[in-house]
């Protein structure tokens, strides 16, 4: 249980929690020290795997739901349907990952995520594919997402320890990115030679490492949370607690706005592609890659800090959402290619940012509902985010479209900081060093939100 805030429950063997905890006081810096945890290591291996097969199935998806339609709007559907089930049942998916073993729940969702890849590859390959297809898969994914999200997240945890939580967020970032380098890649490259099919059934075949890295990991070196037994009101329990923290609510309130508005990419570059810049597959996945870049950057920065800091994420938000601003206008299609890499960088530094700062500041027995709200707000805004960005992108253009989320993710970004200047009792100083927030001279900062 826990013994105190943010602390990890004890391990089963205490040998094995003494030698982890000086491995990672003593490598605690280091851009890859949770890489030397043997059960992560699996776990890494097997998610990049698998990562790359589902980036290779978002693009062949979004391509296949344009060619079948040639409407933005119906690929904003498409991903509206796969987020949905999250802004539905997100919260009950964070109870039943307190309630479960995490090991074996994972292996049963990423099971079930390679089925619907299968699923859809056979309909495309037999020649049967509908567009209300594609819809169903999207969704049914989204369902199993409900469950396997807050316990993957969590999972990070027990894993490493709490000493080294920041450093395995991050890196999983990386692992994340560093598969949507090379997953647009050969998606373009097999969209155009053989079609979508094989993009979806190698996605689908792809789960089969994350599952064996699971079944190979040696449980005694975990750092289990005991299962939460069921109780009554235990979502509502959630809800309160993250209600009565600022250093919890108010980084995912940022995300929620960002995830809603800002990161509808699909949309964006499907449009830029399709009618700015009359490119092909190989264009939409050379934007991704691009993105791709920048946010694999941005993670190894983060797994290098190590440390995560409101006024960080803050910042990166705001960057983030003039970038897009920027990048909207951007006149020619290199300069607009070559601002998709800053993007990228500041929109991965949001994500890892509040996850890591939200992961640590919170109780082991809560983590799986207040990260189940957390992906809840991040992804699960996309059903409403999602068709209002296709149907402005489709209405005014791929330009106002970009732009949009863009003023919205201001708006937003600005906002929480000022809310969190309130609350910490700061004041804006702008001098030749810069503008910074600093303790208001009247009274102390309060301790309970750390945004210095």
């Amino acid at each position: 249980m826990s013994t105190g805030n943010g602390a990890d429950s004890a391990p089963g063997h205490t040998s094995t929690t003494t030698t982890a905890g000086k491995n990672s006081r003593n490598s605690r810096n280091s851009m890859f020290s949770s890489l030397k945890i043997r059960n992560y290591r699996l776990f890494a291996t097997g998610q990049v795997v698998s990562n790359t097969g589902t980036w290779m199935q978002r693009i062949a998806q979004d391509w296949l739901v344009l060619s079948l339609t040639g409407s933005a709007s119906a690929v904003g559907i498409t991903i509206a349907l796969q987020f949905l089930p999250m802004l539905m049942f997100g919260l009950y998916g964070g109870v039943l990952a307190d309630r479960l073993p995490k090991r074996p729940l994972l292996i049963a969702t990423q099971g079930a995520m390679g089925l619907t890849g299968v699923a859809l590859a056979v309909l495309t390959l037999a020649g049967h594919v509908q567009v209300w297809h594609v819809y169903l898969a999207a969704f049914l994914l989204g369902l199993v997402t409900v469950v396997d999200n807050p316990a993957r997240q969590t999972f990070v945890s027990e894993m490493v320890g709490k000493d080294q939580v920041a450093n395995a967020v991050s890196l999983n970032s990386a692992n994340f990115q560093s598969a949507r380098l090379v997953g647009p890649a050969i998606a373009g490259v097999l969209i155009t030679a053989v079609g979508s099919g094989w993009a979806f059934l190698l996605n689908g075949l792809s789960f089969a490492a994350p599952i064996a890295g699971l079944l190979l990991m040696r449980t005694h070196e975990l750092h289990p949370v005991e299962p939460q037994p069921r109780a009554k009101g235990q979502l509502r329990e959630g809800l309160r607690y993250v209600a009565g923290r600022p250093e919890l609510i108010w980084p995912i309130v940022l995300v929620g706005f960002i995830g809603t508005f800002g990161f509808n990419f699909p949309i964006w570059l499907s449009a830029f592609v399709s009618n700015v810049f009359h490119g092909d597959a190989g264009t939409y996945g050379l934007f991704n890659t691009l993105i791709a870049a920048g946010s694999l950057v941005g993670a190894l920065l983060a797994a290098r800090r190590g440390l995560s800091r409101l006024r960080l994420l803050v910042a990166a938000a705001v960057l983030f959402a003039v970038l897009l601003l920027v990048t909207a206008f951007a006149p020619g299609f290199w300069l607009f290619a070559a601002l998709l890499v800053p993007i990228g960088v500041f929109g991965l530094t949001v994500n890892v940012t509040a996850n890591s700062s939200v992961q640590m500041a919170t109780d082991p027995e809560m983590r799986g509902r207040v990260m189940a709200l957390f992906m809840m707000v991040f992804t699960g805004g996309t059903p409403l985010g999602a068709p209002l960005m296709g149907w402005i992108t489709d209405t005014y253009g791929a330009r106002i479209g970009m732009a949009a989320g863009g003023v919205i993710s201001l708006a937003a970004g600005v906002a929480i900081a000022v809310v969190l200047a309130r609350v910490g009792n700061l004041r804006l100083r702008v001098n030749r060093r810069g503008v910074a927030f600093v303790p208001a001279a009247s009274s102390r900062r309060r301790e309970l939100v750390p945004v210095a």
